[in-house]
C-alpha cells in the first residue's frame, strides 16, 4: 500500500467508528468463531487503511465481549449465592430458638417436698403473684444440675378445673405443669386463649383439664407438679412431677 493511496483514504468519522465490528479482545468474533483478517492478513474491519488493528474503544458494545459476559454471569452467581446464605441465615435463628430442648443431665428428681418455685430472676413466688387467667414460667430453687428446669405455673378460678386435673396438686387456683413438650422436647412457649401451645409442631394442651392433649402430635399430656403454699406464703412443691418429663416415657 503506497503513501499516496493512504493519503487518499477518507478520515473515519465517529459514526463510522461506532458502526465498525472491532476485533474481539480475546481473538474471537461476536459469533464465537476465531477472528481472521482477510487479504493477506490485513484487517478489513479496521478503520485504518494500513491493515493495522486498533484496540477496542470505549464505544465497543460491552455485551459483545465474551469475557465480560462470563464476568457478568459469575457476578450473578455470587449474588445468588450470597442471597441464598442470607435467606438461610434469616431462617436459622428463629428455628433454632424453637427447637431447643430440655437437656436433663441430672438423673434425680426435678422437685421434691419443700422445694420452692422461683421465677427467672430467682425470686420465690408469693401466693398473690398471679391473677386468674395469668401464667408464669417458674423453676425449682437450688436443685443440682437442673436450676433451669422449666415449669408452667397457671392460675384459674378453682371451679374452672376439671378433666384430668388432680385437685390435690392444686392450691388457691394455682396448677403447675412441665413446660417440656412430650412430643419432641421443645418448650411449650405459646398460648392460644387458655390453651398452651408448643411452637415446634403445634402441640396443644389444656391446663384446665390437666394439660391434656387437645391438638397436635404429642402422645400424652404435660406432667403435673403437686404444689402448696408454705407457712411463709410462698408456693412450694410437695413432690416431683407425676410422670416423666419431656419426650418418651408415659
Amino acid at each position: 500500500m503506497t503513501e499516496d493511496n493512504h493519503a487518499d483514504a477518507p478520515e473515519p468519522t465517529r459514526e463510522h467508528l461506532l458502526d465498525q465490528s472491532y476485533p474481539r479482545p480475546d481473538g474471537e468474533d461476536a459469533d464465537g468463531s476465531a477472528f481472521a483478517s482477510s487479504e493477506g492478513g490485513d484487517c478489513d474491519a479496521c478503520p485504518h487503511g494500513d491493515g493495522s488493528s486498533i484496540q477496542p474503544s470505549i464505544y465497543q458494545r460491552f455485551w459483545q465481549d465474551a469475557r465480560a459476559e462470563l464476568r457478568r454471569r459469575d457476578y450473578a452467581k455470587v449474588l445468588a449465592t450470597v442471597g441464598g446464605f442470607t435467606a438461610l441465615g434469616s431462617l436459622v435463628a428463629p428455628v433454632s430458638g424453637l427447637t431447643q430442648v430440655f437437656d436433663r443431665k441430672y438423673e434425680g428428681p426435678v422437685y421434691s417436698d419443700g422445694i420452692a418455685l422461683v421465677d427467672a430472676d430467682g425470686n420465690r413466688i408469693e401466693e398473690g403473684r398471679l391473677k386468674p387467667g395469668e401464667q408464669l414460667t417458674v423453676f425449682p430453687e437450688a436443685r443440682p444440675g437442673i436450676e433451669d428446669a422449666p415449669t408452667i405455673l397457671v392460675r384459674f378460678e378453682e371451679d374452672v378445673y376439671g378433666g384430668d386435673v388432680k385437685g390435690e396438686y392444686t392450691v388457691g387456683g394455682y396448677a403447675a405443669f412441665s413446660k417440656v413438650c412430650t412430643h419432641a422436647g421443645c418448650m411449650v412457649a405459646d398460648r392460644d386463649g387458655d390453651v398452651l401451645v408448643c411452637p415446634c409442631h403445634s402441640g396443644r394442651f389444656d391446663p384446665t383439664t390437666g394439660a391434656s392433649v387437645v391438638g397436635g402430635p404429642p402422645p400424652r399430656g404435660l406432667p403435673q407438679l403437686p404444689i402448696t403454699v408454705s407457712s411463709d406464703g410462698y408456693l412450694v412443691a410437695t413432690g416431683d412431677f407425676d410422670a416423666p418429663v419431656g419426650a418418651g416415657g408415659g
